[in-house]
């Protein structure tokens, strides 16, 4: 299976490679920095150095050619102001499922955000509540789309090592996950029928990753 990952330097999706190249599929991810090539050689995956902030769709649509899967799980990061949040965790993600669209590609997994449905909540901060309202966009958008897309919202991250244990439910209320813990999530949707067109949260539990997928 190749599964093509925008963001691909990310914590998540560096463990998401690694999980792939460990069963022989063909992990593919989009860095902007040539500089992180070596990160995702090391967890043996292929790298595609384009940014997705500049990109076109054309561009984009040839990296996608052949993939089975494409995983968005991109973002501006610690540090952006509210204008990249808009530009990556909105834009670039409607670029990403356009461009598959356009490959034909439509198995489609995106990482968004719990709080993503209530973006102007009272007290929120101003950047925190702009990133929340980018990811609910693309999420709005990605949803009216014509492809089989999944939407996953994990709680607050952790750098945890993974325990294989959680709840994943349309609404589990709040908590955290290690980014681990995602990583093998995503790997299990990838081929999860029952979670075509949901969009689900996830938090640390005490289900198996594989029994709470099955479960849905």
């Amino acid at each position: 299976m190749r599964v093509v990952i925008a963001g691909g330097h990310g914590q998540i999706a560096l463990h998401l490679e690694k999980l792939l190249a460990q069963r022989h599929d063909e992990p593919v991810g989009i860095v902007r920095n040539p500089a992180h090539e070596p990160d995702l050689t090391a967890v043996g995956a292929e790298t595609v150095v384009l940014d997705l902030e500049t990109s076109d769709v054309d561009a984009v649509a040839r990296v996608l050619s052949g993939a089975d899967v494409a995983v968005f799980a991109a973002g501006a990061g610690p540090g952006s102001g509210e204008a990249r949040k808009d530009t990556v965790d909105r834009g670039a993600a409607v670029l990403f499922a356009d461009a598959a669209q356009q490959a034909g590609v439509r198995r489609f997994i995106q990482v968004g955000s719990m709080g993503a449905d209530n973006p102007d909540a009272p007290g929120l901060d101003p950047v925190f509540a702009a990133y929340l309202r980018a990811k609910r966009a693309a999420e709005d958008d990605l949803s009216a789309r014509d492809l089989d897309w999944t939407i996953l919202r994990p709680g607050a991250l952790t750098t945890d090592s993974g325990t294989g244990r959680v709840k994943i439910a349309e609404k589990t209320g709040r908590a955290s996950v290690p980014r681990e813990d995602v990583a093998a999530v995503l790997l299990a949707l990838l081929e999860a029928p029952g979670t075509v067109r949901r969009t689900l949260e996830l938090i640390s539990g005490d289900d198996s990753v594989e029994d709470a997928v099955s479960a849905l």
